[in-house]
């Protein structure tokens, strides 16, 4: 299989694609003006303390004060004891908030998700820096090896590893999937190199004020090779010079086996028009998501969920309907996998699949869903299908959806995604003007309005327009005005 990351810098925006076999899988935008917080490290201030909520909200520096749950503060260690002559982590029901921090404290936290819609910022006072092989946890004494590193033997040969190049250092350890076939050598750098961020950290908290970063974490790009670069990437394309020259300088100091995969693209040709990119996220900002056998998707991102309906559409089938509908679901599965992907779609999120009769049918759709989940970075968890044919499912969320990053609500529907019909905006109208003529005084009435609903006044609507004029004995004047919306319009008296 082959996998590229293509770059693409401009001077106000950077766009990481991920492509493999020639199909875009992801894009990650970033821009000057809105380059995202996850993952900084701030000096805070609690503002306000919610005891009903069991949180507080603490002030950053940010636009929105931003949002910290008592589950994600840390909590003093108990006493030393026999057992645990150094002490060891509390445990048991989580306290009050009131006991946890106060209104005015000052607090080191860490953004786990960006402001998203009318939301604030997430944030954890468990910090995490990551590495390429590791992550950082400065306020835990454990050392954990990721899930999906699977075989017991090399998950035991990682922790044999781990173990005495921190010896008696009081920090805790996550050994990431990527370490995974490593040798002691590239996970020694990487204690090394975590050891003297934690440290420039903790210089950074002793001399920062309230509202201060104190740790920010890579940019875009280099981010991007941290947590993907490996073996099965073919290729990393850079069109930018400067980029180019800061990737190759990461790439050698941390994983200088890829170095050789990294190219500066010096084309003529826009790189992401090259890959065929720019269409697919253009085809990805749609609701229609149409599929190889004739059938289509629906994809709708609402603010408490996100939705996707499978219909069959032209797709007939050789056999019979629920053969059909079978090998359509098998299509939508994978199909709606890459979509979450490519639209970074987060929170919960429910397919509706097509009504399948046979069990194992329904196995094998669920079976195909969770394979085109495999490669997905952030954290999924699928459900059961329903009696209803219904797949709830749960997909880690940290930044803006691709739809929300690149688009904003319509200005002529206010995001509802409908207009109202010419018919409804003229009676409308017409219940204006009798208002208005029981309020005020005034011998002739103007309406200006959109082409379009003026229009079919004056062509359709004429006779009603008469009936009216005559009921409030009146004359009314209508003009069209070329940039208003369909549902805008004024009655202004004369």
């Amino acid at each position: 299989m082959s996998e590229e990351i293509l770059i693409n810098v401009t001077p106000r925006e950077t766009r990481v694609a991920v492509v493999e076999n020639g199909m875009l899988q992801e894009v990650h935008v970033e821009r000057a003006s809105k380059r995202g917080y996850v993952g900084n490290v701030y000096k805070g201030r609690v503002q306000r303390v919610m005891p009903g909520m069991q949180a507080v909200f603490v002030e950053i520096g940010l636009e929105r004060a931003a949002f910290l749950h008592a589950s994600d503060i840390v909590r003093p260690q108990l006493p030393p004891t026999a057992e645990h002559p150094e002490g060891q982590p509390a445990s048991g029901p989580i306290p009050s908030i009131s006991e946890l921090v106060h209104e005015g404290q000052e607090i080191v936290v860490q953004v786990v998700k960006d402001p998203i819609g009318s939301k604030g910022a997430r944030l954890s006072s468990h910090l995490s820096i990551p590495s390429r092989y590791l992550v950082l946890l400065p306020h835990a004494r454990t050392l954990g090896v990721s899930v999906r590193i699977e075989e017991d033997a090399e998950r035991q040969r990682l922790k044999d590893i781990i173990t005495p190049l921190i010896g008696e250092n009081p920090l805790g350890y996550i050994v990431r999937t990527n370490a995974e076939g490593q040798s002691e050598e590239s996970l020694a750098f990487d204690v090394t190199y975590l050891g003297k961020v934690w440290r420039v950290v903790q210089e950074n908290i002793v001399k920062a004020k309230v509202g201060e970063r104190v740790y920010e974490e890579l940019s875009l790009p280099l981010r991007c090779l941290r947590d993907s670069l490996n073996d099965g990437i073919e290729k990393v394309r850079v069109d930018s010079r400067e980029t180019y020259e800061k990737v190759v300088k990461f790439v050698h100091k941390f994983m200088p086996v890829l170095s050789d995969r990294i190219e500066h693209y010096a084309g003529e040709r826009p790189i992401f028009d090259l890959y065929g990119v720019e269409d697919e996220i253009q085809r990805a900002l749609r609701k229609e998501v149409p599929l190889k056998s004739g059938g289509y998707l629906i994809v709708d991102q609402t603010e408490a969920m996100t939705t996707i309906d499978v219909n069959t559409g032209g797709y007939l089938g050789s056999r019979n309907l629920e053969e059909t509908v079978y090998r359509t679901n098998l299509e939508a599965a994978q199909a709606a996998a890459r979509q979450l992907r490519l639209r970074n779609l987060g929170g919960i999120i429910i397919i509706d699949f097509i009504d399948m009769i046979d069990d194992e049918h329904k196995r094998q759709v669920l079976r195909m869903l969770e394979k085109g989940l495999q490669k997905d970075h952030a954290k999924t968890t699928v459900y059961p299908m329903s009696a209803l044919g219904l797949v709830e499912m749960t997909r880690k969320r940290t930044t803006e959806s691709l739809e929300r990053q690149l688009c904003e609500p319509c200005p002529a529907c206010s995001g509802r995604g409908t207009l109202k019909t010419a018919e409804t905006v003229i009676y409308e109208i017409f219940r204006e003007i009798t208002r208005a003529v029981r309020q005020f005084n005034a011998q002739k009435l103007l309406v200006m309005a959109s082409p379009k609903v003026v229009g079919r006044i004056l062509e359709e609507e004429s006779a009603a327009v008469a009936e009216l004029e005559e009921f409030i004995a009146k004359s009314i004047r209508f003009q069209a005005e070329e940039h208003y919306s369909q549902e805008q319009f004024d009655v202004v008296l004369l």
